[in-house]
């Protein structure tokens, strides 16, 4: 049944998740499955999942604005931000919504055309400030209440490779990359 729902709240957001210019990805519990590992010198490591990499390569190359936006610091994000080619990486960011308003200002977008994908009760802080405010099926129980959409994946483990698939598809592109395939274009 809660499948089935998720489903319908899905379908219910394809209008909105095809006009969407700016994404913005909290890091840990989301792009990461909000472990915390720290080698022998004490320094933080994390783990990203490759897949939901790509996907946020192929949102770049559809013309999306992507951002990583998090409370927490150590290099790990700022390292794959990089690797991604995210120019939006704010990290140790104590104010969400004072921060995504900023962003927002900057690059000339409003919230009826930008979502966030977080986890927990500090993501709720920005709710007033986007037209959709997703979490994987793993998130806080009051952030999946109050989510316009909850994925069917965990965060660190393909949440927003499917998010990815979704926008993609309501923008119609997806058919076209499931047949034929990506290939980087380094642009």
């Amino acid at each position: 049944m809660r499948r089935l729902l998720r489903e319908w709240q899905w379908r219910q957001q394809r209008p909105a998740l095809a006009a969407l210019e700016l994404l913005v990805l909290d890091v840990d519990g989301v792009l990461t499955d909000g472990g915390l590992w720290f080698d022998p010198a004490g320094q933080l490591q994390k783990r990203f999942d490759v897949r939901d990499g790509l996907g946020i390569r192929l949102l770049q190359q559809a013309g999306l604005n992507l951002a990583f936006l998090s409370g927490g610091k150590g290099g790990a994000t700022e390292v794959r931000a990089r690797q991604l080619g995210i120019a939006h990486c704010l990290v140790g960011i104590k104010d969400k919504p004072v921060a995504l308003a900023q962003l927002q200002q900057q690059l000339g977008v409003t919230s009826a055309t930008t979502a966030f994908l977080g986890d927990d009760l500090n993501d709720l802080a920005v709710r007033q400030q986007v037209r959709l405010l997703l979490a994987p099926v793993d998130a806080a129980r009051p952030l999946r209440r109050q989510a316009d959409a909850v994925l069917h994946q965990r965060g660190g483990h393909g949440a927003v490779r499917e998010l990815a698939e979704r926008i993609l598809q309501a923008r119609g592109e997806w058919q076209s990359l499931h047949r034929h395939g990506w290939r980087d274009r380094n642009d």
